[in-house]
Order: structure tokens, then C-alpha cells, then sequence
């Protein structure tokens, strides 16, 4: 062990105490100083890792947030967002199970437990350059259909190995007054990928794919230059717990452990699912079926940047100085007021149109976009902050990395299975289907929220305990 990772002259326990939990014993190291503590600070590798997300799933969003991939006919797309997310919540490996969650549990942590948080981040993105080039092929070759779908299916097996990684070192870096604001972070700088990308294809018109395709590859090379998470120590001097290498049957004990310690998370799984669901509808049902391909660019623009807005907002809220129930309360509460307001607000554009409603694309300059681009807007903003607060409640529940994987696991597991059958519907083209998936929108929404109360009363405490890190 250096002597910068060395606890002070003698391992003894210290006490702190903020303003938002009581008094709690730990073992202070020492961090590095000049150029080193900077580039091994946690907050320095969650900006690495938000730019990691931005050259990859951030550009994957720009493409997919246009509507339909930015092609005129949306059926390739859906049926590539399809494979995308079965793959990656039900990936085509045999675990020895018949349950295809715990399939994606086991498979994914096992991997990020085994390889290393570094190293399993790493071969996630490998799966987005391909993605996003097939979308070029597709430009060339129209009947390139079928790699589209192919590479969709290979970016749902590295999608689950990046946000397996993503979500356990996010939350594990930061100590528990700072997790809303490393969240906030690393969302608004993944979301710059979609801002940036719908500038890109705003500017382009969308027949130019070589810019993506060269920073998704840039992309790929940062996890080769990050600190691995064993020797990274917190701003209040711990250090982050690492998750031993495990076998599967160790990776199926901790799933038990989990929900047996933490029945309540399963309070979560509604919030979990419908997390991707809305997606389809704004994107293509929204966004792709109301407006021109400038109108849909610069709408996915506006939509990218409201994200980051969106989640440095949730982040103030959550990490104010109220106690940590309190803040979880309020932050349930603002997300109920905005789901009921942006679906409201788009009930009455809905009313309007099915999806045989011969309508003419709304440009930028008509009459009727402004309103409707301020409702895109706010569903930006919805979309970061439902997303921040549900990582947010995962970190109030631990602070243990290899726990938190698991939960991650579960978050982008079922995420993915909501995602994969809501574009199924969207693929197939069900008559009036609109009313069907906006209407299935806003009741998961909501559902979800109902379902997290309980969760949030009986579980979320104003400071995680040790013992509470049954694991």
C-alpha cells in the first residue's frame, strides 16, 4: 500500500458529523496532493466518466431522439431499439437459469465484479461505434435494414456491461451529501452527447455520420486512462468499497442477499420499468410523427440540453440542507407535479391526431411549433429528473459498490424490458396506437410513484448505517 493510500499513522477510527446524518466511525486515508489527488479525485473520474457517456449512449440518444433514427420511414429503428433492449435486459448467455432477470444479473455484475468496474466500462462502448455506423451503411444501402438490427442487438449486450459499470462507480464515489450533485454531473455531461449530436445533425441535415462515428471511437479509448476504483478515496477520506471477484453461485447469493436485506427495493421496480418507457412515444410518436427532420433536430437539441437543466435542478433539491427523508419526499413529490403536467399538457396534442391522421410536418417556423417544442422541452426535463432521482433513492439505500451494482443491475434490467416492449408496439404499427402507449405513459408514471412511497417511508433513512451494509 503507498503512502498515499496509507490510513493516518495509526489505523483508528475518527467521527464525523454533518448536518444531515448523525455521528458515524470510520477510517481516514490520506489523498495524494498536486497533480495526482487531482486526477484521482472522485469527482475528476465521475467528469471521465460522464464524457465516457457522451461520446457513447449521449450520441446514441442524438440519433435515436430525432424520431424514427432520422429516417423517414421509423420501422428499422423501432425494430433495432428492440433488439437493443431485449438484449440487454435478457442478454443470450446460459447461466444455468430459467429467469431472465437473475440471467442479467448474474451475467452482468459477475463480469463488472470480475473484470473490474474499468475494464467492464471499457468493452461496453465497443457495441455504439458499430451501432451508429450501421445507421451510415443504411444512408448507403437502403436495404441495410437487417445490420441495423444486428448491430442494435450487439449494442444491447455492451449497453448492459456499460451501465452495470456506470451505475456502481457513480454512486460509490461520491459520500452520501454529495451523491445528488455526482449524479447531476455525470447526467449533464452525458447528455451533452445529445445536444452536441443533434447539433451535429441539425447542422448536417443528417447525412454526415462520420463525426459520430469518430467520437464514439474517441469514446472508447478514455476507460484505458481512468483510476482504478480501488484507489480512489473519497473527499471525506474513505475509501470505496470494492466488490470481491465472485463465482455465479456468489452473484445469485447476492441477488438473494439484496432482496432479502432490502425487500423494499422491489417498492422500486415500477419506477424502474417505466423509466425507458415514455421514450417511444416522445421520440416517435411525438417528435418523429409531428415535425420536419429540422424540426425534429432542433427539437432533439433542446430536448439533450433541458436534460442537463433538468438534473442539476433535482440535484440542488436533493442535496439541500434538509434532512435526507425530507429531501426524498420532496423530490417524489416534484415528480409527480411534473409527470401530471407534461402529460396533461400532451393530452390535447393527442387528442388531435392517430396514427392515420394524414397531417402535414410542422417546421420550425410555423405557428404551431412553439408550443409544442416547449412541451418537448419539458419532457427533457422530466426524463433527468426522474432518472436522477431513482439513482439518487438507490444511493440512499447503500453505499456499498457491489450492493449498488445489483441495484443497477435491476434499474437498467427492467428499464430495458419496459423499452424493448413499448417499441415492439410502436414497431408493428397497431392501429391507434398512439393513445395506447401515451395513455400507458403517463399510468406507469404515475404507478411508479405510487409504488415508491411505501419504499421511501420505510427505507430511506437520514443516514445509511453500517449495519445497514448487510453485504
Amino acid at each position: 500500500m503507498s503512502q498515499s493510500q496509507a490510513p493516518l499513522e495509526t489505523p483508528s477510527y475518527t467521527y464525523s458529523k454533518d448536518s444531515n446524518h448523525d455521528s458515524q466511525a470510520t477510517v481516514k486515508y490520506e489523498r495524494s496532493t498536486g497533480f495526482k489527488g487531482v486526477f484521482q479525485h472522485p469527482m475528476t473520474q465521475v467528469f471521465m466518466l460522464g464524457f465516457v457517456c457522451f461520446m457513447e449512449p449521449g450520441l446514441f440518444n442524438a440519433i435515436n431522439g430525432l424520431g424514427g433514427g432520422g429516417q423517414l420511414d421509423q420501422t428499422t429503428n423501432a425494430n433495432s431499439n428492440v433488439a437493443i433492449y431485449s438484449t440487454s435486459a435478457f442478454p443470450p448467455f446460459d447461466c444455468d437459469t430459467h429467469f431472465p432477470l437473475v440471467q442479467f444479473m448474474a451475467m452482468y455484475n459477475s463480469i463488472n465484479n470480475k473484470l473490474g468496474s474499468k475494464l467492464t466500462l471499457q468493452l461496453g462502448t465497443i457495441g455504439y461505434c458499430l451501432y451508429i455506423g450501421s445507421y451510415l451503411a443504411l444512408n448507403i444501402h437502403p436495404n441495410a435494414g437487417g445490420f441495423v438490427v444486428a448491430a442494435g442487438a450487439i449494442l444491447g449486450v455492451c449497453a448492459g456491461l456499460l451501465w452495470t459499470a456506470q451505475g456502481s462507480l457513480m454512486l460509490a464515489y461520491p459520500t452520501e451529501s454529495e451523491k445528488g450533485r455526482f449524479i447531476a454531473i455525470f447526467w449533464s455531461i452525458f447528455n451533452l452527447g445529445g445536444v452536441v449530436g443533434s447539433a451535429v445533425a441539425l447542422a448536417a441535415n443528417f447525412n454526415n455520420m462520420i463525426a459520430f462515428i469518430l467520437l464514439t471511437a474517441v469514446g472508447m479509448c478514455i476507460p484505458m486512462f481512468m483510476v482504478d476504483p480501488k484507489d480512489i478515496i473519497r473527499t471525506d477520506g474513505t475509501k470505496v468499497i470494492v466488490p470481491l471477484h465472485q463465482s455465479w453461485k456468489a452473484q445469485f447469493y447476492g441477488l438473494y442477499l439484496t432482496l432479502k436485506t432490502d425487500p423494499m427495493i422491489v417498492l422500486l421496480f415500477p419506477m424502474f420499468f417505466s423509466a425507458n418507457w415514455f421514450y417511444t412515444w416522445q421520440f416517435n410518436d411525438y417528435n418523429g410523427f409531428l415535425f420536419t427532420l429540422r424540426g425534429r433536430s432542433l427539437n432533439a437539441l433542446l430536448y439533450w440540453t433541458s436534460e442537463i437543466f433538468g438534473s442539476v435542478a433535482m440535484s440542488v433539491l436533493l442535496d439541500s440542507k434538509f434532512k435526507r427523508r425530507t429531501r426524498a419526499f420532496a423530490g417524489w413529490t416534484v415528480l409527480l407535479a411534473m409527470v401530471f403536467a407534461t402529460q396533461t399538457w400532451a393530452y390535447f396534442y393527442q387528442t388531435q391526431y392517430t396514427r392515420q391522421t394524414p397531417l402535414p410536418k410542422i417546421d420550425i417556423y410555423s405557428g404551431r411549433y412553439i408550443g409544442r417544442v416547449f412541451l418537448y422541452i419539458c419532457f427533457g426535463l422530466l426524463d433527468a429528473m426522474w432518472q436522477t432521482t431513482s439513482y439518487w433513492l438507490m444511493g440512499a439505500i447503500s453505499n456499498d459498490a457491489g450492493k449498488l451494482a445489483i441495484m443497477v443491475g435491476f434499474y437498467k434490467s427492467l428499464q430495458s424490458a419496459g423499452a424493448a416492449g413499448v417499441w415492439r408496439i410502436d414497431a408493428v404499427k397497431l392501429p391507434y396506437v398512439f393513445m395506447n402507449i401515451f395513455l400507458s405513459t403517463w399510468v406507469l408514471l404515475v404507478a411508479g410513484l405510487l409504488f415508491a412511497l411505501p419504499m421511501i417511508h420505510l427505507r430511506v433513512k437520514n443516514h445509511t448505517e453500517l449495519e445497514d451494509e448487510t453485504q
